[in-house]
């Protein structure tokens, strides 16, 4: 698509437009690459003097100025009105949300129980039989409000089978699950615990998520190098190297604002939206089950529409993220390095 800008760009302002291309046509990257390639959680990851490069720089202050502008942007008139508008484009979904996330929560499970084997993910085996019975139990609990106690508790116990077979960095990947279990227990007691609704903590283990798969992307790069080579048109052109650290920052910036104000995070909520129902399509049914409880996660977020009142100025979103990308980046490493004795570097 941007061939023909080719001989007018060089340098740096031709990986912005790549950048901006991203945002826009990256659908592919939204794939979790453990569920269709080779890889190896124990290997040690790509150094990180070698991540942070001159690249990785350059791209990370672009996407601070985008947040910049975005968290000035949140409370102004203008932004009023963008929320405005997408109020009256979510209504349908407002009043809807808890039973559209049982709803699709009960299918994923039923389609698991089905399939059989799986823990949670695809790429989570297990042969033990006792597994798919759970997922089908926690199908069932989703119907009534008063079960939704049992399906959080039939997850958690997924969850912590899952890390005894794979280990606790692998499932380090997947906090979602836990958001979920938690939102399904406040959503039964209706409890707001610290001022924080059932959606909100979500939300941030949503972001959490998000946020820790956009590391895996600079840090074990080569697991995607074999998608990118069947799918070279990802690349725009560029080396698979910097689109790898290009998509991840996207993908960071993207799950930081789910965490930030309302037209910030509900117009990342579309974003993501488009990517991973567009990598369906690029995928197949295994994207679509793996991907279906965050995809309602983030309708959801879109169709939020209260305004908390801010505990800080939006406009410090830069900081935060700045702050939120080094502890992600080095509690990856830090962590990885605990279990697997890999060097930081």
């Amino acid at each position: 698509m941007l061939s023909h800008l080719t001989p007018i760009c060089s340098g740096f302002a031709r990986k912005l437009l790549c950048t901006i291309a991203l945002v826009l046509y990256a659908n592919p990257a939204a794939a979790h690459v453990k569920w269709f390639c080779t890889y190896d959680v124990a290997a040690p990851p790509q150094p990180i003097r070698l991540v942070l490069n001159g690249d990785f720089r350059n791209l990370a202050l672009l996407t601070i100025a985008v947040l910049l502008v975005a968290g000035l942007l949140d409370r102004t008139p203008l932004g009023l009105a963008m929320l405005r508008s997408l109020d009256r484009v979510t209504w349908f979904l407002r009043d809807k949300t808890d039973v559209l996330v049982r709803a699709v929560l009960g299918g994923f499970f039923v389609a698991l129980w089905m399939n059989g084997g799986i823990i949670l993910t695809p790429e989570l085996r297990t042969t033990v039989a006792w597994v798919p019975w759970l997922q089908l139990a926690i199908a069932v609990s989703m119907i009534w409000r008063q079960t939704l106690v049992l399906a959080a508790l039939g997850m958690a116990t997924l969850y912590v089978y899952a890390i005894d077979q794979y280990c606790l960095f692998h499932l380090m990947d997947y906090p979602i699950f836990l958001g979920l279990a938690a939102y399904l227990v406040l959503s039964a007691v209706r409890a707001t615990p610290f001022g924080l609704r059932p959606l909100d903590v979500l939300r941030y283990a949503t972001a959490i998520t998000l946020m820790w798969a956009s590391v895996e992307k600079w840090a074990y790069p080569q697991w995607t190098f074999p998608l990118l080579a069947t799918h070279p048109e990802m690349t725009f052109g560029f080396t698979p190297e910097f689109y790898m650290r290009a998509a991840g920052l996207v993908e960071f910036a993207l799950a930081f604002t789910l965490a930030c104000g309302p037209l910030m995070r509900r117009t990342s909520a579309i974003i993501l939206i488009a990517m991973f129902v567009s990598a369906v399509f690029e995928f197949g049914k295994i994207d679509a089950l793996g991907h279906s409880a965050i995809i309602v996660v983030l309708l959801a977020i879109l169709a939020d529409n209260e305004l908390p009142a801010p505990r800080r100025s939006l406009a410090t979103a830069p900081a935060y993220f700045c702050a939120s990308l080094a502890v992600t980046v080095l509690a990856y490493y830090g962590v990885h390095a605990a279990f697997f004795r890999a060097a930081i570097g």
